[in-house]
């Protein structure tokens, strides 16, 4: 009798565009593909298989196209946050009584979360768009994108910041490559123990390491919502609070889709299965198609020809000495 068995398991992704023959893609959402190859093991190695079958099952637990009516809750703005077609698109809007926002419905322990936003078109000034995790309470930890309105033909700036145990004061800021007001661009929050990276259209912008070792907070154990809200901040937001909002221009929108969390949720306040961790760690903090060679030349080309501040290099701000990761 024939005692050979099969096996899928992840593999990189092929060089070419041409898979690599019994290599197959599994997702082509806007995260990155997840690709398998099958490989013949025989009876002899069934208990290795087991083993590979558990993390391929934990891996491919993965929340596929959204919809908005069963992936988040309008949270404020009343008529000014809508979700239509079906699930498939969400707008947030602001006008001069009031901003608006959603958050989701699951809190999330560790991940990858994906987001695709077309951002308010023409004389946004003053106007503050905003994609971030958070958890809640004093001491929270939040993971933030927030995209700062300019005058029409001036350019949108991403402010990216980073809290832990309640302490922010680590933004980095970009000019983006595009308009991101003509077309959706995917804009992603890789979080595990190890690393957080931000990403844009899948490129590298920003990543944050684990330096506990050197007395660094990192956010590890408190579970996040995502978030998203758009509201004025005319004080500050557009050079330093020199240009306000123009009402006449109102209402404000910011449109959403393609929402994915492949993550593990924290359900009831308990947390997350090992397997589920494991899986969101080892599947994108390790991809070598975001931190190899290319994604790390990458990361390198986006922050000497589009950072426009970073907090690392502001002796001002910090006269009694930098923060310490900012001396590794």
């Amino acid at each position: 009798m024939d005692h050979t068995i099969y096996v899928l398991f992840r593999v990189d992704p092929p060089a070419s565009i041409q898979a690599l023959e019994g290599t197959f893609v599994i997702s082509k959402q806007p995260g990155p593909p997840l690709y398998v190859k099958i490989e013949k093991m025989s009876s002899s190695s069934q208990a290795s298989l087991r083993f590979l079958l558990s993390i391929f099952m934990s891996v491919v637990m993965v929340t596929f196209a959204s919809n908005f009516y069963n992936d988040v809750d309008l949270t404020w703005g009343d008529h000014r946050a809508n979700i239509r077609n079906g699930g498939q698109i969400l707008t947030l809007s602001l006008d001069h009584e009031s901003g608006s926002g959603f958050q989701s419905k699951n809190e999330y322990l560790f991940g990858r979360f994906d987001m695709q936003m077309k951002l308010v078109p023409g004389d946004s000034a003053g106007t503050v768009t905003t994609l971030y995790l958070s958890s809640q309470g004093g001491a929270h930890d939040e993971i933030d994108f927030e995209f700062l309105g300019n005058l029409s033909g001036q350019p949108y700036i991403l402010s990216t910041n980073i809290y832990s145990q309640g302490k922010g004061d680590r933004e980095q800021q970009f000019y983006l490559w595009f308009d991101p007001t003509k077309n959706f661009h995917t804009y992603s929050a890789i979080w595990n123990r190890r690393k957080i990276i931000f990403l844009v259209d899948n490129i590298p912008i920003r990543v944050f390491s684990n330096l506990e070792s050197i007395g660094v907070p990192f956010p590890k154990s408190q579970p996040m919502r995502v978030y998203s809200t758009i509201w004025n901040g005319d004080s500050w937001a557009t050079r330093g609070g020199l240009v306000k909002i123009d009402w006449s221009k109102a209402p404000f929108t910011a449109t959403y889709r393609n929402y994915i969390a492949n993550a593990c949720v924290w359900i009831s306040g308990k947390p997350c299965r090992n397997k589920s961790i494991n899986a969101a760690e080892n599947v994108f903090a390790e991809d070598k198609a975001i931190l190899g060679p290319k994604g790390r030349e990458r990361l390198r080309w986006v922050q000497k020809n589009y950072m426009i501040y970073n907090y690392c290099t502001d002796l001002k701000r910090f006269p009694k000495g930098l923060p310490p990761e900012c001396k590794r």
